[in-house]
Formats: structure tokens, sequence, C-alpha cells
């Protein structure tokens, strides 16, 4: 199935929703000795390879992060060529001075933010819905 590409769609549908636990990022050269279950996300750059994971689970692995944060899932289906999405969340996030990484995987885009800006961060982003 298809994704939605109209970005009216995709806003008033976003719904996002937050996943519990904690959330970090972490830049390791070797991940053989981590478990792929527990590896949440995995991107090869050429200074190492960015993992994000529970928080929990890098502090069992005894790994080094400085940036804690929460998921927010946007629980439409976006297709991976649509054209605004990421600007409109960044961009409304970015009016109340809160910082996003931003993961588009398959099916869903996938929102990162410092745990301290959780909660300002699902009304912004639910504000969507209700427009």
């Amino acid at each position: 199935m298809a994704g939605e590409i109209k970005l009216n769609k995709l806003l008033k549908g976003l719904k996002p929703s937050l996943n519990v636990g904690s959330y970090v990022f972490i830049s390791l050269n070797d991940i053989t000795k981590l478990s792929r279950e527990d590896i949440l996300f995995e991107f090869k750059e050429a200074e190492g390879i960015t993992i994000i994971l529970s928080k929990e689970k890098a502090d069992n692995y005894n790994l080094d992060y400085d940036f804690v944060a929460s998921w927010i899932t946007l629980t439409i289906h976006s297709a991976l060529n649509a054209v605004g999405l990421t600007a409109a969340v960044s961009t409304a996030l970015t009016k109340h001075n809160i910082s996003c990484n931003v993961v588009a995987a398959y099916y869903h885009d996938h929102i990162f933010v410092s745990i301290k800006d959780t909660e300002k961060a699902m009304e912004v982003l639910g504000e969507f819905s209700r427009k």
C-alpha cells in the first residue's frame, strides 16, 4: 500500500504517538558487540555508525551519550517521496524553540526531541490534527 503524498492530508492525519522510554544517539566504529535486537536505528556515516537505542540498553552496554530524547511516531503512513512534511513539522517545533531529529522509515516518520520538550512537542504536533 502506498503512503500518503498530499501535505494537507499528511498534516491532518499526523496523530503523534509518544513511545515509552528514553532514547539516545550514539556513534560507534564497531557495533558487532551489540545485539541487533537492541538497536532501533542504524545509519553508516564516514565518521562512524550512528545508532539509536533506548537509554536503558545504552547504559547496560556502558555506552557514552550526550543527548537523551523522547521518541514520537507520526502515525500516518507517509510516502517516502511526500514533499513538505518534515519542513512543516520542524518549522512548527522551531517556533517553540524545540530541536527535532527526524528519522524517516518506510511507513512513518519518527521525531526525536529532548526529554525536557516532550510535552510541548506533543502539544504542537497534535495541533496539526485539530486544524
